[in-house]
């Protein structure tokens, strides 16, 4: 019969025990003095503190990511990993250290007792080449700050990873560095951002009532979600959080403070049968996030109440002014020759396409070139 599994506890509470009481023991015998960073970063829930008791299903459980300085990683990174295999524990706080694969070629662990060597899911890296396999950046050196474009390829849910999770241990200093350097993004990439996502809200806010004009309620309804995910979003920009991507989006934005009073507007939107009632919850959402904004102070004061949409009877915010007042503040040129399309995840949603570094890049590329 298999055991109950243990109480759940915290994915980065059980790394940062893992760590101590069974990975840096392993260390300090095997390789005295070798400096290192110990951190839980990267990809899962438990990164950004969202993870469940459902998330032991599939990789999660004892994980750790261990950084050594970039010679060091040469030169012991392939030991370390086997010598993890063979003297790790089988259990940490009745968690099994082993992660067993499913069909071949599948690459999510699931944990499993093992009597012999075990799959951990300990990496070793430097804290450069981590980097660059997920933002695509040379930020492990002392230099290397990132550029417009760089900013403007990385998606948020990457940078949620890189910045998220929690590091127990950097006597290198690397890591802690290069996760300052992208905590948040420079004053006019920000402004940019912001001015891009308006005119996001700006392009579809009519639409919610043409839709209906016609008979297309449930046409109106889609428009009404994406309003309302992109608000969401907006919300979290103003914030200064990374946007994580749809699985954790609500989550994410429930933590912002004015998350508790926009609720009922942008719940009443998308529950909404008719569209009268869409408009009005949608309308006072926009009212709210508008004040958000103005009280930012970081263009000038935009009237935030609701009007009509030129001569057609539907209420909207016409969310282009704001746009076009941020925009108004931006001096940097490679930022202004740019139309309002924004970062690479505020013009696709695609997890394949914002997986792959290069198309992002040539997209960005392309449009710096038409400016």
């Amino acid at each position: 019969m298999t055991p109950p599994a243990p109480e759940h506890l915290p994915g980065l509470q059980l790394a940062r025990i893992f760590y101590e009481e069974a990975v840096l023991p392993i260390l300090d015998t095997a390789y005295p003095g070798l400096r290192h960073a110990a951190a839980r970063v990267g990809s899962g829930s438990e990164v950004l503190g969202f993870d469940t008791a459902r998330s032991a299903d599939h990789e999660w459980g004892p994980r750790l990511d261990l950084f050594l300085a970039p010679e060091d990683a040469a030169r012991h990174g392939a030991d370390l990993r086997e010598l993890l295999r063979e003297r790790l524990p089988k259990r940490v706080r009745g968690w099994p250290t082993h992660f067993r694969h499913g069909d071949p070629g599948d690459p999510v662990g699931v944990m499993e007792l093992t009597d012999g060597p075990v799959d951990h899911r300990v990496s070793v890296n430097d804290v450069g080449g981590w980097l660059n396999d997920q933002l695509g950046l040379g930020l492990g050196r002392a230099s290397g700050e990132p550029t417009v474009g760089d900013w403007l390829a990385m998606p948020q849910q990457k940078l949620c990873e890189v910045t998220g999770g929690a590091v127990f241990h950097d006597e290198l200093g690397t890591l802690t560095a290069a996760r300052r350097r992208v905590e948040w993004y420079p004053d006019e990439v920000w402004r940019y951002l912001l001015a891009c996502q308006w005119q996001r809200i700006s392009q579809e806010e009519a639409f919610v009532g043409r839709c209906a004009e016609v008979g297309d309620e449930l046409g109106s309804a889609v428009v009404t979600g994406r309003l309302v995910r992109d608000l969401m979003r907006l919300c979290l920009l103003l914030g200064r959080r990374y946007a994580p991507y749809s699985k954790w989006l609500g989550s994410a934005f429930r933590q912002l403070p004015v998350a508790e009073g926009l609720m009922p507007s942008l719940w009443g939107a998308v529950t909404a049968v008719e569209y009268s009632a869409r408009e009005k919850h949608l309308c006072d959402a926009y009212e709210v996030v508008a004040v958000l904004q103005n009280a930012t102070g970081l263009a000038e004061q935009v009237d935030p109440t609701r009007r009509r949409y030129h001569s057609r009877p539907f209420q909207v915010l016409h969310a282009e002014r704001f746009a076009q007042a941020l925009a108004r503040t931006i001096s940097d040129p490679t930022l202004r020759a740019l139309p309002l399309s924004g970062s690479v995840d505020q013009w696709t949603d695609n997890t394949d396409f914002l997986g792959q570094r290069r198309p992002a890049r040539a997209v960005l590329d392309a449009l710096d070139a038409l400016g």
